[in-house]
């Protein structure tokens, strides 16, 4: 593949057209919302507030009232002052995907890493990791948790954050993602889940169970998804060397082949108290995971200096994960509807990880006996309030704090040959995190048609780490002020307005990592071995001296609600980031050998611009075909778009880019439910392009073209069955990607890897009792 090869894209086009057309689309007029009090963003359901009361008998104590089904995502979003997208239940269960990350990747500005139909990590806007913030039910997550560990079928709802607020926190760059966990309100729910499918004739198969009940003040929501897989995996890798005549040094190419077998089952309830002005509530989560894999490597060198490290190998890796956390919280509402919240959690994540690896020479003798153990243990304790008043029907004042302290213990032992590696560094590591901030915020309702949202944020960060040899300490504080604006802009004559325009103007930032900071080195990956340290292949170690990524942003938005719940929207933004991190690969004289190493160090560079347009639309196509056809046609159209673009300081172009950021992504999806017959069906494509990225002067990344086609089909039996028909990436084609280091010498060294991907069928059987 030519990663060079500029092609014209074919989705925004139609994109812009469905927008052009969505905007013209006629219907009765939409009445406007009565204007309400302006609240703050929570990751809760909205809560009616109890009026001041109007006498002494008034200001009894009274049931706090939950009225959640009332207002639809749609609403929600047109009323919040900061820009929130938010998905429900229908859209998460819609295709019947069988992870978070399948699901992502068709919201607008997500990008997924990772090969089609696996998942992975979610990205706004396509920046790399650390720029997303991730939350679950408004909180961080440990170090190393993969949202593909929690089940679609556990998800409320999602929340997409484009622009950083007081209340949510500040560490989001590029934006924040909120996973809100079941919360079911019905008084009573049995519903059962169970799916079967295969990826290659291997095998898939999910259970799914949600109960809820109600015993007086007391409502109960519990969901338990217990999940076994098996897949398999074929990566071929060629790395090519090249000296400064252009005379090949070094060709190499490794063949994997590997199966693996997934065994996991997350357990999460909701427990809610109610009593007059008080409620009480209990949200206990586990969840845990086993894999195991085995797999085979052929290595074959037609040209290098030295002789290949090995000729076949073979390796298995067992791995196993939990995650437990409690967090508990009290609400108070005054008679005057002042609100004081009050949250305690506690969480413990571990994870297990044994490699052993034998490598064998060409005439069959062992080369390398390897073995790699790990294991990880991080406990945190979280303490946040929050104060939230409204003053004079205008004025929603919130004010809170966060405290949070992590401890984590990093454990890894490798031996070659019977002989341990950087026994120098010693076996353990353990690191500390502790976190505080503040913040105040204030919601100004000026009048029906003009909204602000200002707030000022404060966090501070300590880390420490301590191993053999060497004591960490980093410290970091940030000021973060925060403004949103959301303008609803007058109606034609007799109606009402659906159109409006936001405007933020935001600081945010993005802490080094604990990884990033202990200076501990990892050896290089197993692909090639450790005898063939290559600059596609350094080690790596941290780096104690990094700075926090501080960002000024600008975001700007225009959004036109249709008559039936459709909108067309489209978000400008900017992000001017100072100290950005970045690893950078060197030849060094290191400690751990008697040789010199590639090393691979995240260093703060200096500074970079992003930009970006944000499109979406949804729409039902009879909406804009209301005047040339009498019968409703129930065809849905949901898609969105992104243009990126940004440029890295001090590394020269062209394709100085920020890490891992494409050009553009396009999402086109199409659903089609009818009424006379209890079927549903719907097709959806996305689409990412290839790229290049300049990461330093003589770094280099490409990507290739990202397409993943997803089929479904639904059988409504009745109101409480359903059989769901899923095909995900429905027309699999490789996923490739390729590093190259240009050397001092004037030579170079290029890895291709070329990754196979399948097409995963499911067939899901949906029960309510």
């Amino acid at each position: 593949m030519n990663f060079h090869a500029r092609r014209r894209p074919l989705l925004l086009p139609l994109l812009l057209l469905c927008c052009h057309a969505a905007t013209h689309a006629q219907g009765a007029p939409e009445p406007e919302p009565k204007p309400q009090p302006a609240r703050p963003i929570e990751a809760k359901p909205v809560e009616s507030k109890p009026a001041a009361p109007a006498s002494k008998e008034a200001a009894k104590p009274q049931q706090i009232e939950i009225n959640a089904s009332s207002i639809t995502s749609t609403d929600e979003r047109r009323r919040s002052t900061a820009s929130k997208i938010i998905y429900g239940r229908d859209e998460i269960e819609r295709m019947g995907d069988s992870s978070i990350g399948e699901v992502l990747k068709r919201l607008p500005g997500v990008t997924i890493s990772g090969r089609p139909g696996r998942g992975g990590a979610p990205r706004l806007r396509g920046l790399g990791n650390g720029y997303t913030q991730i939350l679950v039910d408004g909180e961080r997550m440990p170090r190393g948790f993969s949202l593909d560990s929690i089940e679609p079928d556990q998800i409320e709802r999602i929340e997409i954050i484009r622009a950083p607020t007081a209340e949510t926190g500040a560490r989001a760059i590029a934006g924040t993602i909120n996973i809100v966990m079941r919360e079911d309100f019905r008084k009573k729910q049995n519903d059962l889940r169970a799916s079967l499918g295969y990826e290659q004739s291997r095998p898939r198969a999910i259970a799914s169970w949600t109960w809820a009940d109600e015993a007086g003040p007391l409502n109960v929501t519990v969901t338990g998804t217990a999940r076994h897989s098996v897949s398999a995996d074929a990566t071929d890798l060629r790395t090519l060397g090249v000296d400064a005549a252009g005379t090949t040094t070094l060709d190499q190419s490794l063949q994997t082949q590997s199966q693996a077998v997934h065994d996991g089952g997350f357990i999460s309830s909701r427990l809610r108290w109610s009593a007059g002005r008080d409620r009480f509530e209990l949200l206990p989560y586990l969840g845990t995971s086993r894999q195991r894999s085995t797999g085979d490597m052929l290595l074959n060198q037609s040209v290098g200096s030295t002789p290949a490290p090995y000729s076949t190998g073979q390796f298995q890796t067992l791995a196993r994960g939990m995650l437990g956390r409690f967090n508990g919280s009290w609400l108070h509402v005054t008679a005057d509807g002042e609100r004081l919240l009050l949250r305690l959690g506690t969480s413990l994540a571990s994870s297990d990880t044994n490699t052993t690896q034998q490598l064998y020479g060409a005439e069959g003798g062992l080369n390398h006996d390897r073995s790699d153990d790990s294991s990880q243990r991080d406990t945190s304790i979280t303490h946040s309030g929050k104060y939230s008043a409204l003053l004079a029907e205008q004025h929603s004042l919130v004010a809170g704090w966060e405290l949070q302290a992590n401890q984590r213990t990093d454990r890894h032992i490798t031996t070659d040959n019977g002989q341990q590696q950087l026994a120098e560094f010693g076996d353990d590591v353990q690191a500390a995190t502790r976190r505080l901030a503040v913040y105040a915020q204030d919601e100004w309702e000026a009048n029906a048609r003009l909204a602000f949202n200002a707030g000022l944020r404060w966090e501070g960060i300590n880390t420490s780490s301590d191993s053999a040899l060497q004591r960490v300490r980093n410290r970091s504080a940030v000021w973060t002020p925060l403004a949103h604006m959301v303008w609803k802009l007058p109606g034609r004559a007799n109606e009402s307005s659906r159109d409006q325009v936001r405007l933020s103007l935001t600081r945010s930032y993005r802490t080094p990592t604990t990884a990033q900071l202990i200076a501990r080195p990892t050896l290089s990956s197993r692909y090639p071995a450790d005898g063939a340290n290559q600059p596609t292949s350094p080690d790596r170690a941290g780096n104690p001296e990094l700075r926090p990524e501080i960002a000024r942003g600008l975001d700007l938005a225009f959004e036109h609600y249709l008559p039936e719940g459709g909108i067309v929207s489209a978000n400008a933004y900017v992000r001017q980031i100072d100290n950005l991190i970045r690893s950078v690969r060197t030849l060094q004289t290191v400690s751990w050998s008697p040789v010199q190493r590639w090393v691979s160090q995240p260093q703060n560079i200096g500074s970079a611009l992003g930009a970006g347009l944000e499109l979406e639309a949804k729409f039902r196509l009879s909406d804009l075909l209301s005047n040339l056809i009498s019968t409703p046609w129930p065809l849905t159209v949901r898609s969105n778009g992104s243009l990126m673009w940004s440029r890295v300081d001090g590394v020269p172009g062209p394709n100085n880019r920020l890490d891992q950021q494409p050009r553009y992504t396009a999402n086109l999806g199409l659903d089609y439910g009818g009424s006379a017959l209890p079927l549903s069906w719907g097709v959806n494509l996305n689409y990412t392009p290839p790229y290049t990225v300049r990461q330093l002067d003589a770094q280099f990344y490409e990507q290739g073209a990202k397409r993943v086609l997803d089929a479904y089909a639904a059988w409504r039996w009745s109101s409480q069955a359903t059989l769901r028909l899923s095909l995900s990436n429905l027309a699999p084609r490789d996923y490739d990607s390729a590093t190259t280091v240009l050397q001092d010498d004037g030579g170079a060294q290029r890895q291709d890897t070329l990754a196979r991907t399948y097409r995963v069928t499911t067939l899901r059987l949906e029960l309510r009792f």
